[in-house]
């Protein structure tokens, strides 16, 4: 499924990041603990250069545990990068992002020029709320729906730290295919311009595969079904969703499925792995070079 949502003002967001990136001191990058590879910002690996950047593995409450480590342990693999997990309700540990700030800053003089400091994030991974927490004041909006945030706006934070809040905002083509999927499935995506059941059969047939247990307990079926399309139809049987005809209600299985899985329902669940990314990432690469030869030849 290609997903293209990139409205004008996210165009317009774009060139202002990349134009202001260069500038900055340090660099907090906000990503859902369930989809880090798929929430990520594009830009700045290509932009950040040596500047410090905070990777904050936000709603880790709804992420499996043992999965954020790993993801943890590999994000910082990368130099100048440390990451971190949070989750809405922990004041205390959102403001050890600070203390932190400092510390990968420790050349930075705050009593000659305040910490440049730039918050990214796409839609609907708490962004909004983190910076609210940081400020202490609601200094920048929230709400469910993405894209909330519109235009560009410094915060003054305390210890002569100014921070630059962006846009949410995702890039126009989405690759590989199922960062499509993961982002739609978490609510990153607005859902008129997804199609319900195409996300929810992706999400069935990743469930049966990496939580099966979770599903036989959520749903209490004695025996897995086989494969996602039979899950939805034995959710349907089970919650007795059906349409005109005795026909499997696909579109109220697939709202049951999005909307346990993004509200922690189901249990703590992550939709890729370090490994299951480096392994889609070689399979695209073999692909384009596949083509490139079919082109050339």
């Amino acid at each position: 499924m290609a997903i293209n949502w990139f409205p004008g003002h996210m165009h317009k967001a774009r060139k202002e990041i990349k134009k202001v990136m260069p500038q900055m001191d340090l660099i907090i990058e906000v990503v859902d603990a369930r989809i880090p590879f798929s929430s990520e910002n594009p830009l700045v690996p290509n932009l950040r250069g040596d500047t410090p950047l905070i990777k904050v593995l936000n709603k880790r409450d709804l992420a499996d545990p043992d999965v954020t480590a790993r993801w943890q342990a590999w994000l910082e693999k990368e130099r100048g990068v440390r990451a971190i997990t949070l989750t809405h309700n922990q004041r205390a540990e959102a403001m050890d992002i600070l203390k932190l700030a400092t510390a990968m800053t420790p050349d930075h003089d705050r009593q000659k020029s305040a910490l440049r400091v730039m918050i990214l994030g796409i839609p609907n991974v708490g962004k909004s709320t983190l910076i609210n927490t940081l400020a202490g004041r609601p200094a920048a909006k929230t709400g469910n729906e993405p894209a909330v945030t519109r235009a560009q706006q410094a915060i003054k934070l305390p210890d002569n730290i100014l921070l630059y809040d962006t846009p949410g905002f995702l890039w126009p083509k989405l690759s590989p295919e199922a960062c499509g999927y993961r982002l739609a499935i978490t609510g990153a995506i607005r859902s008129a311009v997804i199609d319900f059941e195409d996300v929810a059969l992706f999400e069935a047939d990743y469930l049966l595969q990496a939580y099966p247990e979770l599903v036989r307990k959520r749903y209490g079926f004695d025996e897995l079904p086989v494969d996602g399309l039979a899950l939805m139809d034995a959710i349907a049987a089970k919650r007795r969703f059906f349409a005109r005809g005795g026909i499997p209600d696909l579109h109220k299985v697939s709202e049951v499925l999005l909307n346990e899985l993004r509200a922690g329902t189901l249990g703590r669940i992550s939709l890729e792995t370090p490994e299951m990314v480096e392994q889609e990432a070689r399979e695209a690469e073999a692909a384009r070079l596949a083509k490139e030869a079919d082109q050339s030849g």
